[in-house]
């Protein structure tokens, strides 16, 4: 069998070509360092495909062109980073609210305020509870590579119209701006996706209505307790995750991410001091749904756990929810857009005796 052609492509443009590939129709954005690849990528690709880019005027009007055109019943997308995000969240509610299917993509910097450009884990909470007003959460997905950049934003887009709600690609400045060669492969279809009868202009015989406002008495509160239950749903289907357990292992390093890719190889520097395989490491690759029971399992043979994080301790505590009182939970995190370091975090790991 031929090898198939490695490509060599940033995260941000791998996402991009993600969402030419999964059947995206239409993008708005605007621009954000550090995910102007992306927002470049998509204005030449869109139409080259035939289809619809738009460098909005800001933040909030991309998200709401996104309504507009999931409202239609579109693959809609946008992307910024941090404080973009942030300015996108009444937009991202009135979907989840709405129930409209899209894609949103967020290249994290250092903050909070405009920060600076350095790479950050600290949008954390506000991708996993839902940053915006109301009880809506958004289905969260981590890519840990350049690969998982273009699978992860390909399942997104399933994802967001099989379940007729928003997903966040959290991503940050390290994932988007490097480069990796990897192969594209076609992106599998595991969701049987309903028809979009739902969408304005699509109904036979009546009129669809897309509305997030509900002022009759318990009118909303049904609606709400509808989006409950389908993100209860969420929650027992799809959880994602990676883990590597040695038998040995005494420490469990928690991470997502790039933070990911750190802690390997701070696992591979302190099996070489040890002389044996004593670090375990588990990503999250959902960070909403959070994989919980998978993570209080994966604990059951250490005897301590450090979460690792470019923030200053945001998803330490789904750690902690996870595992109560059960073992010994450190932190190691830094954030303002500077990433940890293998030898201080080694130091540290050392120092406190974990293994």
């Amino acid at each position: 069998m031929k090898e198939q052609n490695k490509v060599f492509i940033t995260g941000n443009e791998a996402v991009g070509k993600a969402a030419i590939d999964a059947g995206c129709q239409f993008y708005a954005g605007y621009p954000i360092t550090p995910q102007n690849e992306l927002t470049a990528y998509m204005s030449r690709q869109m139409r080259k495909a035939g289809r619809v880019f738009i460098q909005a005027e800001s933040e909030l009007a991309a998200v709401n062109m996104v309504f507009g055109a999931a409202a239609a019943g579109a693959r809609a997308m946008t992307s910024s980073s941090s404080p973009g995000i942030s300015l996108k969240q009444e937009g991202i509610s009135y979907l989840a609210g709405a129930e409209l299917p899209a894609v949103i993509v967020n290249a994290q910097r250092g903050g909070p305020g405009l920060g600076n450009i350095g790479p950050s884990q600290s949008d954390y909470f506000q991708a996993t509870r839902g940053g915006g007003h109301g009880d809506y959460r958004t289905i969260v997905l981590a890519p840990t590579s350049v690969e998982e950049a273009y699978t992860f934003t390909c399942l997104a887009f399933d994802l967001a119209d099989f379940y007729r709600t928003p997903v966040v690609i959290l991503s940050d400045a390290i994932i988007g701006q490097m480069a990796e060669g990897i192969v594209f492969r076609p992106p599998s279809r595991k969701y049987s996706l309903p028809p979009k009868d739902w969408a304005l202009g699509r109904a036979k015989g009546q009129q669809n209505i897309i509305r997030s406002l509900y002022l009759g008495e318990r009118v909303l509160e049904k609606h709400n307790l509808k989006l409950q239950r389908k993100y209860r749903l969420i929650e027992r289907k799809e959880v994602r995750f990676r883990q590597h357990l040695p038998r040995e292992a005494s420490l469990l390093i928690v991470a997502y991410g790039s933070m990911y890719r750190l802690a390997k190889d701070i696992a591979v520097e302190l099996e070489g001091k040890k002389n044996k395989k004593s670090v375990g490491i588990f990503c999250p690759l959902s960070l909403w749904p959070f994989p919980y029971k998978a993570l209080a399992q994966a604990c059951a043979r250490v005897k301590n756990v450090l979460v690792l994080e470019m923030s200053y301790g945001q998803m330490l505590e789904d750690v902690k929810l996870a595992l109560g009182r059960q073992k010994p939970i450190y932190f190691f995190g830094r954030a303002g857009g500077e990433v940890p370091e293998v030898d201080e975090v080694c130091r540290f790991i050392l120092k406190h005796k974990l293994i």
